[in-house]
């Protein structure tokens, strides 16, 4: 598919976004939806708009593209930070970025983008707001307890806290009820389906399903792995240089944090995590170790749930994870 078409490699940020392409080198474009008409008209017809998955920055340009009948690929950042890391570059810089994403696309079949449904898109935003809601109300009751600590509290300020800690609950809940009603709007089934895995809640069944969009952005395990970033990464270098296994961070934090949580009761209740579990201790593994494939597994586990579309079955999975 790529031979085919003009392909053009897009680096972009909260305010610019560079642009590269073989003919004209760079273009460098402020990152506002009224400027991304310019674009369009230096696009040609066979183009393939090439970029980097970047939350916000990245999704407004490509809802834009897509719906002008642009194609559009979004890519997973950790394979482009691969492939740069294959060719060894010393230079780090925006324009640098959007010519390697360039040369990314131009080696690699890159996936078509999918536009985000009104609910999706929804979704998205109510989860990038719920995130910031949950840190600041963790925020609130570190100060509370800080005040505590100090054992005169300020009346005026503990009262303020406390009432701002309620807002904040009380927003979450709301930010919560939307989020599932409108998953259950297109999502029901896979939503119970995943909440049949003995670990997995329903915060983080809810969540795996807005991010991956239905699983649909996903056709292997490991590309789902790769993007929470709990794959593992092996430190060797010839016969004598060694490190600790380690897992790459690249990926979802909040995917990877609710993994781990999940992790912790998957090892009491899901026969194939407790198995890996008790292996890998065995083996005189860290606890943190199994703890790590433990996630791993049990996002395999989650993503054959899904794309079979059967409930939960310990011998059912294991084969398919």
């Amino acid at each position: 598919m790529n031979k085919d078409k003009k392909i053009y490699g897009i680096d972009i940020s909260k305010s610019v976004f560079d642009v590269y392409f073989k003919a004209d080198g760079y273009v460098q474009f402020k990152n506002e939806e009224k400027v991304f008409k310019k674009l369009l008209k230096i696009l040609s017809k066979e183009a393939l708009v090439v970029m980097e998955a970047t939350g916000y920055y990245h999704y407004r340009l490509a809802q834009f593209l897509h719906h002008q009948g642009v194609l559009v690929s979004v890519v997973n950042p950790l394979s482009v930070k691969r492939f740069i890391q294959m060719k060894l570059a010393k230079i780090k810089t925006d324009k640098s970025d959007a010519r390697y994403i360039f040369d990314y696309a131009t080696i690699n079949e890159v996936p078509l983008y999918n536009a985000l449904t009104d609910v999706q898109s929804e979704c998205l935003q109510l989860y990038q707001l719920l995130d910031i809601y949950v840190k600041q109300s963790t925020s609130t009751k570190n100060k509370i307890h800080g005040e505590k600590v100090l054992g005169i509290p300020s009346k005026t300020v503990y009262k303020s806290l406390n009432r701002n800690l309620k807002h904040l609950q009380k927003e979450i809940q709301v930010i919560e009820t939307r989020l599932l009603e409108l998953v259950k709007q297109e999502q029901q089934e896979q939503l119970t389906l995943l909440q049949t895995i003995p670990g997995i809640g329903l915060k983080t069944a809810l969540f795996l399903v807005v991010v991956t969009n239905g699983f649909s952005k996903f056709e292997t395990a490991s590309q789902l792995c790769s993007y929470a970033g709990i794959t593992p990464i092996i430190r060797q270098s010839g016969s004598s240089v060694r490190g600790k296994s380690r897992i790459s961070k690249v990926g979802n934090k909040k995917l990877r944090r609710l993994l781990f949580l999940s992790a912790f009761s998957a090892c009491r209740y899901n026969k194939a995590c407790k198995a890996i579990f008790d292996r890998l201790v065995l083996k005189g593994k860290s606890k943190k170790l199994a703890m790590i494939a433990v996630a791993n597994k049990l996002l395999k586990q989650a993503f054959a749930i899904a794309k079979s579309g059967l409930p939960y079955d310990s011998n059912f999975v294991s084969k398919l994870s």
